[in-house]
C-alpha cells in the first residue's frame, strides 16, 4: 500500500494539485519527457501535460515545435515522442537501434536522402516507384536507428524527412552507453514519482530488464537511492517524507493513456483494469491515487462510455456524481451507460 505522505509529494512534484507556472513546467517537462500528446484525441496535436498547467500548454508546445525546442524522435518502445533540443543526444544514445546491414527499401530510401537531400514521402514514392506501404516501416527502422530525422514542426503531415547529421551536425551516438543515460533519466523519473518499483521502469522506459536492474543497484551502491522492499526512492526524500504534512483534498480526475502517471504503471493498470469486452478509455485519479477506470470504444466523435468501475475501497458515499462529472469533462457529449456494471 502506497502511503499518503508519498501520494501527497508525487502529487505537488506533477503539479497535479498545485498548477505549474512557466518555469516550473519547463522543468516538470524536462523530466516528464518524452511528451505525448492526448490519447486518441490529440492526433497531430503538440504534447500536453495535461491538468499539470496554469496556462495552455498545447498552444505552448506548439510554439516550442515551430522553434525546434522540440525534437521528435522513436524512444521509448520506438514510439513516437517529444523531447527537448538539448536532450534529444541522452535520449538517442539511450534508444537507438543500430542497424547492422542495409539492404531492401532500407537501403534504397537512404541512400535517396543521403544523395537527394530532404524529401517527403510524395517525393520519395515520385523516385522509387514504392507504395507507402513500402516506405513508412523502413523510414521507421531508419528513425529508430537515428540516422534520419523527421522534422515535424507544425500540425501538416507533408514534412519532410532528413539526413541526421543535416539537422544534428555534432550528434553523437557514442557520448552516453546506454547505462548512463538511463541513469540521469531515471533520477528524473524517481524524483517526480518519489516511489517507484522496477516494474514502473519496464513500464515506461521499455529496455530490457538487465539493463535498467544494473543501473538501479549502482545507484543503490553509489547512495542515490534507498530500496525500501520492492521499491525504490532518493536518499533525501527519506527526509523528505518523514516531513510531510498534508491532507490531499478529495479530487477526481480522468487520466488519458498517453499520461506520465498512467505510463508509469502501465503494466500494473493493464492487469489490474483489463476488461473482457472493452477498451479502457481513462483511469481515475481519485484522491491521487489511480483506483478506476472507464470503458467502451474510442469514436473520432464522442467516445462511448460503456461501463464505469470503481476499486471496492472507494467510498462512493456522495462522489459518485463528482466521478461522473470528471468522465464527462474529458468526454465531450458522451454518454455513460453503467457505473460498477448497473445502468444508470
Amino acid at each position: 500500500m502506497i502511503s499518503k505522505e508519498v501520494v501527497a509529494l508525487r502529487l505537488r512534484r506533477q503539479h497535479l494539485i498545485n498548477k505549474s507556472e512557466l518555469k516550473q513546467y519547463d522543468k516538470l517537462y524536462k523530466d516528464l519527457q518524452p511528451g505525448l500528446n492526448v490519447y486518441w484525441k490529440g492526433f497531430g496535436d503538440p504534447p500536453s501535460l495535461t491538468f499539470r498547467a496554469n496556462f495552455n500548454d498545447i498552444e505552448y508546445n506548439r510554439k516550442r515545435q515551430r522553434d525546434r525546442t522540440l525534437r521528435k524522435g522513436r524512444f521509448n518502445g520506438g514510439n513516437l515522442g517529444w523531447v527537448l533540443n538539448e536532450d534529444f543526444e541522452l535520449f538517442a544514445c539511450l534508444y537507438q537501434k543500430p542497424m547492422k546491414s542495409y539492404s531492401g527499401n532500407v537501403e534504397v530510401l537512404l541512400d535517396l536522402i543521403r544523395t537527394e537531400g530532404p524529401m517527403n514521402i510524395h517525393q520519395m514514392k515520385e523516385f522509387t516507384g514504392m507504395l507507402t506501404k513500402e516506405i513508412t516501416p523502413a523510414l521507421h527502422n531508419l528513425q529508430k536507428a537515428f540516422l534520419i530525422y523527421e522534422d515535424q514542426y507544425d500540425g501538416e503531415w507533408d514534412r519532410a524527412w532528413y539526413k541526421i547529421e543535416e539537422i544534428f551536425p555534432e550528434l553523437n551516438l557514442e557520448k552516453y552507453t546506454k547505462e548512463q543515460a538511463l541513469e540521469v533519466l531515471i533520477n528524473r523519473f524517481v524524483y517526480r514519482n518519489v516511489s517507484i518499483t522496477k516494474t514502473d521502469l519496464k513500464s515506461y522506459f521499455k529496455v530490457p530488464a538487465k539493463l535498467y536492474s544494473n543501473v538501479l543497484d549502482k545507484m543503490v551502491n553509489n547512495g542515490v537511492l534507498v530500496k525500501l522492499n520492492d521499491s525504490y526512492l532518493l536518499k533525501e526524500d527519506v527526509y523528505n517524507l518523514e516531513n510531510i504534512d498534508e491532507d490531499i483534498n478529495r479530487f477526481v480526475l480522468a487520466l488519458h493513456r498517453n499520461d506520465f502517471l498512467v505510463r508509469s504503471k502501465e503494466d500494473e493498470l493493464k492487469l489490474k483494469y483489463k476488461h473482457e469486452k472493452h477498451d479502457i478509455l481513462q483511469y481515475l485519479l481519485i484522491d491521487g491515487i489511480i483506483k478506476g477506470a472507464v470503458y467502451g470504444k474510442f469514436r473520432y466523435g464522442p467516445n462511448e462510455i460503456k461501463d464505469v468501475r470503481v476499486d471496492s475501497d472507494v467510498d462512493l458515499q456522495g462522489r459518485k456524481e463528482e466521478i461522473l462529472n470528471a468522465i464527462l469533462n474529458e468526454n465531450k457529449d458522451s454518454e455513460i451507460l453503467m457505473f460498477n456494471g448497473e445502468k444508470l
